[in-house]
This record gives structure tokens, sequence and C-alpha cells, in this order.
């Protein structure tokens, strides 16, 4: 069965994720929500990933179709199916299991490490993005918002700055506040011409960990699809 992956603006992803599944020969579907587009038969599909975008939960009323990507995740969720939430997409699902979203403290944008509980480690599908087969992550970050721990989730990933880096509810559901998906032509197009952060630098070390990001995130997504 094919994967449905939805977009919240077309800039965001599916990057290494398409890339995944091309390799494999996973047959999927992008759903461009923003453009109107929707999905007939959520039976037609195996698992569901949804993407990011620059707008909240919580702005539903400005932004329609987040209210109907709510009612698609929450019927996968209900089909025990598969489910990837990225960065906004994670919060989606936080929100469809009852968890609160809101606006952060601190805005995080750029490569950070990210600590994976005991509970991540023992993961298999999450411990694929372990560095060195240690409990740290460093993952791309670019958001201001968060969410609580849905009542019945696992805390697999944490940070001083935010406690709820990722989680898995059930056996088949993960939501990942940063973006695994990048690439370096993704994080170039993303900060073309943005102020207050230092580009040429973050690409620059970008280029520097990506063979071995790629890999780890491959692993993942091996794990995941399987």
């Amino acid at each position: 069965m094919p994967v449905l992956i939805v977009k919240n603006i077309p800039m965001e992803g599916p990057g290494t994720i398409e890339d995944f599944l091309r390799e494999k020969g996973i047959p999927y579907t992008i759903a461009e929500l923003s453009k109107g587009e929707q999905v007939a038969d959520t039976a037609d599909y195996s698992h569901l990933v949804v993407m990011g975008g620059p707008m909240a939960v919580y702005e539903m009323d400005r932004y329609p179709y987040l209210g109907y990507e709510a009612d698609l995740i929450g019927r996968f969720i209900n089909e025990k199916k598969a489910v990837l939430g990225v960065c906004l997409g994670a919060q989606m699902v936080a929100h469809c299991l009852g968890a609160r979203v809101y606006a952060g403290d601190v805005k995080e944008i750029g490569w950070y490490e990210v600590d994976i509980t005991p509970e991540g480690m023992a993961d298999e599908v999450f411990s694929s993005i372990a560095v060195d087969g240690r409990p740290v992550a460093e993952v791309f970050q670019w958001h201001g918002d968060t969410f609580d721990l849905p009542e019945g989730a696992v805390r697999i990933a944490s940070s001083s700055a935010y406690p709820n880096q990722a989680f898995r509810y059930g056996s088949r559901i993960y939501a990942l506040q940063f973006h695994i998906e990048v690439t370096p032509a993704i994080l170039k197009e993303w900060f073309e011409g943005e102020e207050g952060v230092d580009v040429e630098d973050m690409l620059a070390h970008t280029e520097k960990i990506y063979p071995e990001y790629y890999k780890r995130a491959m692993k993942f997504y091996d794990k995941f699809f399987s």
C-alpha cells in the first residue's frame, strides 16, 4: 500500500523521506493541503507523514485546512496505522491526541543536540538517529511552538529548552519536533534572504555533518516504513 504525505506549504518537505521511498520503490502520494488538495480514502494508504509549516495549530481559523488535516490524522490514528509528524506535523499529532500546543519561551533555529531518553534508546525505530550509539541526536530545528506530552505517549527525546522534542504513541505513531527530512538544498531555499541567522556558518556545518546525518535518517525510515 502507498504512503500518504501531506504538506502544509509547498517548500516544506518531504526531502529525504521522498528520497528513501523512491530508493526502496515504495509508492507514495503527496497532498498539498494549502492548495486545497484532499484525500479520498485513508483505506488506500499504509502510512501517513505530516510535514511542517510556519503556521500554528492554534491558527486553524486562519488556515482552515489544518482542521481537515486534524481529521485526517485522527482517522489514521483510529485505524491504528503508522503516522510520522515532523515539526508542525508533530504538533498536529499531539493536538489530535488531546495535548495542548502553545508558544514556547524561545525559538530554536539551526542545528541542536537533543537527548534521547532511555525509552528512546530502547525504541528500535527512534534509536536509529543516535550519534555513535550515544543517547544524543544532532537535529535541525526551526520552531517556536511546543506541546505537552499526550496522555499515554512515551517521551523519546528531550532538551533543556523543550522537554518534549519527540514522542511515540502506541507502537506506530512518532512525533518529531525537529526536521529529520532536511537536505543542504532545502536549507539553502529556506534561509535565502533570512535575517538574524548566520546562514553561511549553518550551511557549512550542514555540509560537514550531512553524510552521517543522512545515513541515520535512512535507518530511521527503513525501520519506520517496514
